[in-house]
């Protein structure tokens, strides 16, 4: 492809094939453009500038420590590590070649006369995969005038790439975040009339002999957020001819005024009419079956009626055409109806509900739960992860709710327009996504058994949690896991948000123990009698050095993970450790909290080990019945000599897999060179598992694994059963599948 400059595409220059230059949307942009499909005009500014920005201000190495330290599960962690990288790009200074070539283009976009209203759309490098939509994960900014404002608009679409909501959606999908680039859009604004959403097949059912339309009054952002019940029509695809009409009342509409848009109220008369005519309809048909051959694939595809022109302003291939699996022997009692909507996801669950009616809220939903809202957005997925269905007041079939369910393969009921009032937090519903129907009660199968709790289900094998937020103790505790496996310190260090050197300075040292302790023991209560695994801080330099007055304590180390942490800190700056012991101390001895263990991690040599132990002992902290030492193994070394570390005296291990496995491979996970490389089901890493539990076994020391790889692959966690690990430690929203596997692993071992 020939384009007009190096940072500069115009829709013209571009084909479907160069998504790696100008984005998923842009590519399709600037085909449908070639083909002579009806796109307002436009340009491209190149995934090109976007790496070129980042590399002239010097952010990739600064966005690769702040993504280092993301709790990814954490809602609020992902949000500071959000604002902090954004506020480094949105800080960064364009060059004067590309402010050149950027105004250049707009002028010549906005002809001679003013200056054009324009919309900036992200266009991630990554978009729209044959398993991914990354369905509105970066920002839009419509109504753009003059070019200072594009200026700054364009740093903010940049920095959109790393909203919390696509940071968390990568991590998810397993995509390296410094590879993703990002172009922009820059389009002519369409004043529509009318707009919605075409897929070329039916969304929910994969039949591919339909065409699907929802439309509304006004601009087309409320029918993609759901926040108002579009009309719904279904046309044949071969023949051209209307199968189904649905409308829907729509009480508001969104419209340009000025430079701003403009909510604006509709009379139930306005709102009840049909929003297309029969000619309208057909004519979208024609044109959204005429860009699927020339696709040769499905379409989702984004239109726009303005004065009686028909615009496309984004397609791209259906993400979601999985196969549509259906719940066997499944009794549903019509008595038991209690609501119903549009199906927007096929499939049934059961499952306790859970109001929310913002994005503040998702930390409150847990996995297994039906979540209902008013409406859903990208920053409701890390919640939409974790539930087992979808309902929804508005929206249609082709809402981010719907696309959202549809990919997580999840059932989802939208345009209920009573859900939020009508159905209440820990109500027992059960789902039907395939019918739109919602049944109260939780559904039977034929032989009239309930669905088994998972939460009491009994296994031999252990089954902890690993937790960092206070706030979140006692909901996690209600999902009923054997204890906590791994209690980070470093999260609730980091909420202190002072280096402890700096508190100790200052005379607050007895603040900072306190704040510590007040913490650790909101999980000790809110777990009762089961064990708390309290692993002492395992800050790394950058990290320490991110705290206020970090910079005065702190060394500059090239490379922080094989630097200056772990027991080895402990030993040679013993002051922030002693802070620590004291604050366990308080827990157990002052507030009675007996359930409170410790766990020591990065032990280099078993001379650290003793060491380490001796401060512990010196600190009149004594291994007992109630309180235990274990040690992290996340060292080739812990490996190694296990049975000469087992032998100064612990009482158990837990593996770090993390940490382990970069460390055995010679790989860094966070390095997108070689991250690929990265592999916790290695050979040579499976091989050290094993090892590391017979050896615990041996010595008649409990073993567990506390690394995200036990929450991430099945397979190794029935290893490990098989191995005769005596727990294993999972995020929150593995808990329900892990204890399933765990209780099916065993089953299988005693049936042998």
């Amino acid at each position: 492809m020939a384009y007009s400059a190096h940072h500069i595409a115009w829709f013209l220059e571009i084909r479907k094939e160069d998504v790696a230059l100008v984005g998923g949307k842009g590519a399709n942009l600037g085909e449908m453009t070639s083909a002579g499909f009806p796109v307002p005009p436009g340009f491209i500014i190149t995934s090109n500038a976007y790496y070129d920005f980042i590399r002239e201000n010097n952010l990739t190495i600064k966005i690769k420590h702040l993504l280092s330290t993301t709790n990814f599960e954490d809602s609020k962690s992902l949000e500071q590590v959000s604002l902090h990288i954004k506020k480094l790009i949105k800080n960064g200074t364009l060059s004067n070649q590309l402010i050149k070539d950027i105004v250049s283009s707009y002028n010549k976009l906005s002809g001679p006369f003013s200056h054009a209203l324009v919309a900036v759309r992200s266009s991630a490098t990554a978009e729209d995969l044959a398993n991914a939509s990354f369905a509105g994960q970066q920002e839009t900014f419509l109504n753009v005038k003059g070019d200072a404002v594009l200026l700054e608009k364009i740093k903010e679409g940049w920095a959109s790439l790393y909203d919390g909501r696509a940071i968390y959606y990568r991590h998810q999908q397993k995509y390296d975040d410094i590879k993703i680039g990002i172009a922009l859009v820059v389009q002519k604004m369409v004043e529509s009339d009318k707009s919605g959403i075409m897929f070329t097949i039916d969304p929910v059912t994969n039949d591919k002999s339909k065409i699907t339309i929802e439309a509304i009054y006004g601009l087309g952002e409320l029918i993609v957020q759901g926040a108002v019940t579009p009309d719904h029509y279904e046309v044949d695809k071969k023949e051209l001819k209307v199968l189904s009409k649905k409308t829907s009342i729509q009480d508001r509409s969104l419209i340009k005024k000025g430079v701003n848009n403009k909510g604006i109220k509709l009379s139930k008369k306005q709102g009840s009419k049909q929003k297309l005519s029969e000619k309208e309809i057909l004519s979208l048909a024609k044109l959204g079956k005429e860009i699927e051959k020339h696709y040769y694939f499905p379409q989702d595809l984004e239109w726009a009626i303005e004065k009686n022109n028909i615009y496309i302003v984004q397609t791209r291939s259906v993400t979601t055409t999985k196969n549509v699996t259906k719940a066997n022997n499944t009794v549903l009692k019509e008595s038991d109806l209690i609501l119903k909507g549009d199906p927007a996801s096929p499939g049934i669950a059961s499952g306790p509900v859970r109001v929310i009616f913002s994005p503040k809220e998702i930390d409150k939903v847990l996995s297994g739960d039906i979540l209902v809202a008013p409406q859903t957005n990208p920053d409701f997925v890390p919640a939409m992860k974790k539930a087992v269905a979808i309902v929804t007041d508005s929206g249609g079939r082709t809402s981010h709710a719907a696309i959202v369910s549809r990919e997580l393969g999840i059932p989802a009921v939208v345009g209920t327009e009573f859900a939020t009032k009508q159905l209440k937090t820990g109500n027992i519903i059960t789902v039907n996504g395939t019918n739109g129907q919602i049944y109260k009660g939780g559904f039977l199968t034929n032989n009239n058994a309930h669905i088994e709790a998972v939460s009491d289900i009994k296994t031999v094998t252990k089954l902890y949690v690993n937790l960092a937020e206070p706030d979140l103790a006692d909901k996690i505790s209600q999902k009923n896991p054997d204890g906590i496996g791994l209690l980070r310190a470093e999260f609730i260090m980091a909420d202190i948000g002072v280096h402890p050197k700096k508190m100790i300075h200052d005379g607050k040292k007895h603040i900072y123990i306190d704040k510590l302790a007040n913490d650790i023991a909101k999980f000790c209560k809110a777990f009762d009698q089961k064990p708390v695994v309290y692993r002492t801080s395992d800050f790394k330099t950058n990290e320490y050095r991110n705290l206020v007055g970090g910079k005065d304590y702190e060394p500059q180390e090239s490379n922080p993970m094989l630097g200056f942490r772990g027991a080895f800190r402990y030993i040679h700056d013993p002051e922030v450790f002693k802070l620590e012991l004291e604050a366990i101390k308080n827990v157990r001895n002052k507030m009675g909290y007996k359930n409170l263990w410790i766990m020591i991690p990065f032990v280099r040599t078993v001379e650290e080990l003793i060491k380490v132990k001796k401060l512990i002992n010196d600190s009149r902290l004594s291994r007992s019945s109630t309180f235990k030492i274990w040690m992290m193994v996340e060292i080739p070394s812990n490996v190694i000599l296990l049975e000469k570390f087992i032998e100064v005296g612990i009482d158990g291990i837990s593996i770090g897999s993390n940490d382990l496995t970069m460390l055995t491979m010679g790989t860094d996970r966070d390095n997108s060179e070689v991250a690929s490389e990265f592999n916790e089901m290695d050979q040579s890493t499976l091989w050290a598992f094993e090892h590391i539990i017979k050896t615990a076994h041996k010595f008649g020391i409990t073993s567990s694994m506390c690394g995200q790889a036990v929450s991430t692959y099945p397979e190794l966690v029935r290893k490990l059963v098989e191995w005769g690990t005596t727990s294993v430690s999972v995020s929150p929203d593995a808990i329900e599948s892990t204890r399933k596997l765990l209780s099916q692993t065993e089953k299988e071992i005693l049936n042998k």
